[in-house]
């Protein structure tokens, strides 16, 4: 077994040094997988200690309750994470996959209809998917604190102030909506949980809403505390209770900090929660993985999964395709030269960032290829079918 759980203790310190040319090289240099293993001595390679190429480590740990699955906008996050919920739903008793991507693409995936509550996925008797929007929980939690406190129209009139008071942090209402994101999902009776983010820029912000909720709601408290008095006098004024008011707002305020305090905990115990990494083999794509693995770091969240999507014959070798097309091409129709002409470049270029990946991550990550197909991957039966590459390692040809 040759799994292995990245934690604190040895997870790779990242810095923007590792996003200079010297790790990430653009044009790539034309160093071929060949040309390394002419000097490889296997006898003199231990490979015990390396993670398996395959997610199988996500799937084992039966502790894990939070999956979250991110990265650029069309590598194939969706398709990932409803891969990863199929065979979590075949070792867990009951997967939730959450979309919280605005663009919600899980019906398109799972050739179904899919809400904002809990939806059972057909084919299976323990996976569900939602598809959740924050503005939408913002609205509803306005409502209730409206409906809480706003018993006349003074009350409403001073819960419009606090309203006000309360947005004018930056970030605030999209945290407070997250909280009650996640206080809906705790509410839930599921194994684990996967989340289908949206683009990498969204998910940080979304990660860090914990962070911004704890810091705004302390400063709202300590408003409380000195102006309590003042709220007071002023709801009067309006004819409205005010000790009612300052009750019914506090309760609310510490009820959301205890499950953004608990969410905090959770996202920083690689033991509950880890993040799965999806790109392309491409330079941006890969590019943007390490600016996530970086401030992923930085927020104190387990991450030790890449999936790497859309790879072209992850088995075969570029430089071994050339040679046959080489020695062969001039039998092909002139259209078929042209076409493979054009695979063999984009092979060319895939196994160049590939080999980038794994100098970057192969010692310290789980670094998985998944196979570009002829067909979209869309319901259950293709899910399933494509979601055993998760697990099964591509098996690389290193014949000549």
């Amino acid at each position: 077994n040759h799994t292995r759980t990245i934690r604190e203790k040895d997870k790779p310190t990242r810095t923007k040094q590792s996003l200079s040319t010297e790790h990430l090289q653009y044009p790539p240099t034309n160093i071929t997988r060949n040309q390394i293993m002419a000097d490889f001595n296997p006898d003199e390679f231990d490979d015990s200690d390396l993670p398996d190429p395959s997610l199988k480590n996500i799937i084992e740990q039966k502790s894990l309750q939070w999956v979250f699955v991110g990265g650029k906008g069309g590598v194939g996050k969706t398709t990932t994470s409803c891969c990863l919920g199929v065979q979590l739903a075949q070792n867990r008793n009951k997967v939730l996959i959450v979309s919280t991507d605005p663009a919600h693409n899980l019906s398109d995936a799972f050739s179904q209809k899919i809400g904002r509550d809990p939806t059972p996925i057909q084919g299976f008797s323990n996976l569900s998917a939602m598809e959740i929007d924050a503005n939408d929980d913002m609205e509803t939690l306005s409502k209730e604190m409206e409906s809480a406190t706003a018993s006349d129209d003074a009350m409403g009139g001073i819960n419009s102030l606090m309203n006000e008071l309360s947005n004018s942090i930056p970030g605030i209402d999209e945290a407070m909506s997250f909280a009650e994101l996640m206080k809906q999902v705790q509410s839930l009776d599921y194994d684990v949980v996967v989340f289908d983010t949206a683009p990498t820029g969204h998910t940080l912000r979304l990660l860090s809403f914990p962070t911004i909720m704890e810091k705004a709601l302390g400063k709202i408290m300590d408003l409380k505390d000195k102006f309590g008095g003042l709220i007071g006098q002023a709801a009067g004024m309006f004819g409205g209770n005010g000790a009612q008011m300052q009750e019914t707002l506090t309760g609310k305020l510490e009820e959301t900090r205890a499950i953004i305090n608990k969410v905090n905990e959770a996202f920083q115990d690689p033991e509950l929660t880890t993040f799965v990494c999806v790109c392309i083999p491409e330079f941006l794509s890969i590019y943007e993985t390490e600016r996530l693995v970086q401030e992923l770091s930085k927020f104190g969240i387990d991450t030790h999964n890449i999936v790497v999507n859309q790879v072209v014959f992850p088995e075969k070798d570029a430089e071994e395709m050339t040679e046959w097309f080489e020695g062969t091409k001039d039998s092909l129709p002139t259209e078929a030269r042209v076409i493979c002409s054009k695979m063999l470049a984009r092979k060319r270029m895939q196994d160049k960032y590939i080999g980038q990946c794994f100098d970057l991550y192969g010692d310290d990550f789980h670094v998985v290829l998944m196979p570009l197909l002829d067909f979209e991957v869309r319901g259950v039966d293709k899910l399933k079918t494509f979601s055993s590459n998760l697990i099964e390692p591509v098996e690389l040809d290193s014949e000549s």
